[in-house]
């Protein structure tokens, strides 16, 4: 068996103070040390996923480039052009690429080779997929297309058994495109505490309160991923010094995972 911890974090871009809480998520990541983590809503105008991971890694070895590696994968449109969602590895990636699921959405796969004896074999690799679903209350059939197109995606001829597949689905977890996915994969909070999470949005960084709390985020496990160890709220802490400051406009989501 082989064991890691799988992060997601929507970065919520450049708005909402991002100036004062960038350093505040970086600390977080570096107090939580996931293996690997998807990232949503990064910035690519600022620079903004490849200065987290260029921070975190000098806060743990000096290096600037080391341990983590970023991919990313900037959104189709010219209305999104500096848009982008992502994958933070410390785990060696094979290859990566990119489904465009509708509706201005795309996912990003990094296969991750695992190391020798991982679930039961001599070699084997993971499908790692970091996604966001579309934005808004009405948009519920888009949502439920676009997880069809990235479960259809995942499970082609060349499917890979082992697949992690985190994000920002901006549903319930009642809801058909969330209730779809659970028809193949298993969520991995609800595995573990016997619910998903309350919420996971929004956090006391929007402005004015109040706004409507809801789960919007989630890891979810292909049947081959043999055991979720534990599960829980991650880069989800104020500032010491001001109870508005967090991270992002979301909580993120912590799993600890063996294959």
């Amino acid at each position: 068996m082989f064991e890691f911890t799988a992060a997601t974090i929507n970065l919520r871009g450049r708005t909402q103070r991002w100036l004062a809480r960038r350093h505040l998520l970086v600390g977080q990541i570096v107090d939580r040390l996931p293996d690997i983590i998807a990232l949503q809503e990064i910035d690519l105008s600022i620079g903004q996923g490849r200065w987290v991971a260029r921070q975190v890694n000098i806060r743990l070895s000096g290096d600037g480039k080391n341990p983590y590696r970023i991919i990313q994968v900037r959104r189709p449109g010219f209305r999104h052009f500096s848009h982008a969602i992502g994958i933070m590895s410390r785990m060696p990636i094979i290859y990566h690429d990119t489904i465009f699921v509708g509706y201005d959405g795309v996912a990003c796969r990094a296969n991750i080779e695992l190391p020798a004896g991982a679930a039961g074999t001599r070699r084997q690799s993971l499908d790692f997929v970091s996604v966001q679903l579309h934005h808004g209350a009405a948009a519920g059939e888009a949502r439920l297309e676009q997880a069809m197109n990235l479960v259809g995606w995942l499970n082609e001829k060349k499917r890979v058994p082992l697949q992690v597949i985190a994000g920002d689905f901006n549903e319930m977890p009642e809801s058909g495109s969330v209730n779809f996915m659970r028809q193949t994969y298993r969520s991995a909070v609800a595995e573990h505490r016997g619910r998903d999470m309350y919420a996971t949005y929004p956090t006391n960084l929007v402005q004015p309160q109040p706004v409507p709390a809801a789960c919007l985020d989630y890891v979810f496990l292909s049947p081959a991923v043999y055991r979720v160890t534990r599960a829980g709220l991650f880069a989800d802490k104020a500032a010491f010094d001001d109870d508005t400051l967090y991270p992002s406009d979301h909580v993120g989501l912590l799993v600890g995972l063996e294959v």
